[in-house]
């Protein structure tokens, strides 16, 4: 009979001096890895099928940041039709949503870079969220959901979770694991 460790499920976090505790089940990193696997299935299914011109047409953010925004009241309204009128702007707009809803798909997929992959996801999510202001049944909405839970994929170190990170994490430099010997890699692992 196996003896579980009772503190292997536990976590803390303490900010500006409150400390909160909690206690995960079992199953949570089953949870967890599901949760990574739908964002990186919908992320990289998005990003292929601007990539690949499904809808017929090339991507092109404009008309959506001229005039989507503000068609959903959009508190922000005014800066994405202003951004829209940038061309270098809407240039790099029109090769980074594709290129990097297809790589933060890819990324949370196989597990590798998932904090850096899930810090743009939710960037994205974020942006998402205040060009699509929807608030009629209030300010949460599938965009801000979305958002919460790539926060939560990256919180959770969803990468080590049958992913490449946990790999990436042992391998060794000079006989220390590359974690060891570049801790700021946990920003982008894990």
């Amino acid at each position: 009979m196996s003896v579980t460790n009772p503190l292997s499920n536990t976590f803390e976090s303490t900010i500006a001096g409150h400390t909160v505790r909690g206690r995960a089940h079992s199953l949570s990193a089953w949870f967890v890895l599901s949760l990574r696997l739908m964002m990186g299935a919908a992320f990289f299914w998005s990003g292929w099928t601007k990539l690949t011109f499904v809808s017929g047409t090339p991507f092109d953010a404009t008309g959506y940041l001229r005039f989507g925004a503000a068609a959903n009241g959009s508190p922000l309204a005014g800066t994405f039709a202003a951004m829209s009128e940038i061309g270098w702007l809407m240039a790099v707009t029109n090769v980074a949503v594709p290129w990097g809803e297809l790589a933060i798909g890819l990324g949370l997929l196989v597990g590798a870079f998932v904090r850096l992959a899930a810090f743009f996801g939710a960037t994205l999510m974020t942006m998402f969220y205040l060009g699509n202001w929807s608030v009629e049944h209030g300010v949460i909405n599938g965009d801000f959901a979305y958002m919460l839970v790539f926060l939560a994929v990256a919180a959770f170190g969803a990468g080590r979770i049958l992913g490449v990170d946990a790999y990436l994490e042992a391998y060794e430099v000079d006989g220390r694991p590359l974690i060891e010997r570049h801790p700021v890699l946990d920003y982008v692992l894990g």
